[in-house]
């Protein structure tokens, strides 16, 4: 079977390790033994809710994450959770708030570096547009540093950022799948300020308030699991959609701070600041009814616990954080050799916020693409062609992407300097 199989650089849904795709086929007929398949297993049978206890332990160990937070299963995705914040975070901010003093606004705090946190802000602005005292505050839009003023093509300055002094939520998109942007890891987690100042393209974590419980919601959709996530504590929510590095589409996963886990139908009475929630977007719905308030995405919850088993026995987020550091390296690496030989053109260049994950540059001349990704096809190589919305090429390198998968990507990009110089 793995013989027929392509190289897959696709951005999600994404490839994943052919080892757990082989065992999920055997879940398909008998799961832990049942005797009935995981597709067809109920989801408050004794098997499914171990494996989901599972699941859950998988992350928490692996992340390290405290026992201050719960993690929750959810569906909707990213897209979804672009709802859910504002609803969740606003009703946490009302009861603990509930009477401003005049003149006063909640905010919700949008830092803006590609499509995916452009696209939050307008869910945002869409959904407070006629609730009283509610303000989305942008707190920088990478654009307004780019070299044309137009393009996300790097991440902003720390001196760009403007932070309210006390919002109800500060969110944040890690990694930008779309145009290829990615904040460094911090140097550690009790990283001084001084530390964090050197790097202008960590996430400032310096800049935002000090001595509180910070409301600091973090969309790790594209980079979940790819490599620690640096001040996992200091966030209120971590949320990411299980398709791209651990399972397939289906499964969104919460990392929410039990402080975020409040009555929203409380919340609704006390002001009319607080948007009513529907239930299936209330954290505390989720929460109270254990993940499985009612059925969720069985399959993608399966297959997702098969990668974090076979993660677990590789050496988790710190083997991946190595692993992914390589192969993203070798591909950049290809990308400046074109560059200076007038055949790509980096899109992000890698020391200004270029992603780990989604390499995005551009074939420069005219059908120099399309020959590109014919050739690339002929090789046996899928899923490169760029976002719609931006164009290119996007070389993906989620973590079952292999490394002799990236390897011959690279030789493919060589050769195709090579081609191209001598026409």
């Amino acid at each position: 079977m793995a013989s027929d199989r392509v190289l897959n650089f696709s951005a999600g849904p994404s490839a994943l390790p052919n080892s757990v795709l082989e065992q999920a086929t055997q879940g398909l007929l008998n799961f832990a033994n049942s005797g009935i398949g995981i597709a067809e297993i109920s989801h408050r049978s004794k098997e499914f809710l171990a494996f989901l206890d599972e699941l859950e332990s998988l992350i928490r160990e692996q992340l390290e994450v405290p026992q201050t937070h719960r993690i929750l299963f959810s569906q909707g995705g990213g897209t979804g959770q672009f709802a859910a914040v504002v609803m969740n975070m606003l009703a946490r901010d009302v009861l603990l708030r509930p009477n401003l003093p005049e003149g006063e606004e909640r905010v919700l705090d949008y830092v803006v570096t590609g499509s995916w946190s452009k696209t939050a802000v307008k869910e945002a602005l869409k959904l407070t547009e006629t609730v009283p005292n509610v303000r989305v505050n942008v707190v920088v839009d990478a654009k307004d540093n780019s070299a044309d003023g137009a393009s996300y093509d790097s991440l902003p300055p720390h001196s760009a950022y403007q932070f309210s002094p006390n919002p109800a939520l500060i969110y944040y998109c890690e990694n930008e799948t779309v145009n290829g942007i990615q904040f460094s890891k911090a140097p550690s987690d009790d990283a001084s300020d001084e530390e964090l100042k050197k790097d202008e393209t960590t996430f400032p974590f310096h800049l935002l308030p000090k001595d509180t419980l910070l409301p600091l919601v973090a969309d790790y959709s594209s980079s979940f699991m790819s490599r620690p996530i640096p001040r996992l504590a200091d966030h209120a929510i971590i949320y990411a959609g299980a398709q791209k590095n651990i399972g397939p589409a289906g499964l969104t996963i919460l990392i929410v701070r039990q402080d975020c886990i409040v009555d929203v139908d409380a919340a609704v009475k006390l002001s009319r600041s607080a948007i009513p929630v529907p239930s299936i977007l209330s954290y505390k719905y989720l929460a109270d009814g254990k993940s499985v308030p009612n059925t969720p995405p069985v399959f993608s919850v399966y297959v997702s616990g098969l990668v974090l088993k076979r993660m677990k026995e590789l050496g988790g987020p710190q083997y991946y954080e190595e692993f992914n550091r390589k192969k993203k390296e070798k591909v950049y690496e290809a990308v400046r050799e074109g560059e200076k030989r007038g055949v790509y053109r980096s899109k992000v260049p890698e020391d200004r916020g270029g992603s780990w994950m989604n390499v995005v540059f551009e074939v420069v001349g005219d059908g120099a693409e399309g020959r590109f990704l014919k050739g690339a096809e002929s090789k046996g190589m899928k899923g490169l062609k760029g976002h719609r919305s931006v164009g290119g090429i996007r070389a993906t390198l989620y973590n079952a992407v292999t490394e002799e998968a990236t390897d011959a990507l690279v030789a493919y990009m060589k050769e195709f300097i090579e081609t191209e110089t001598q026409a």
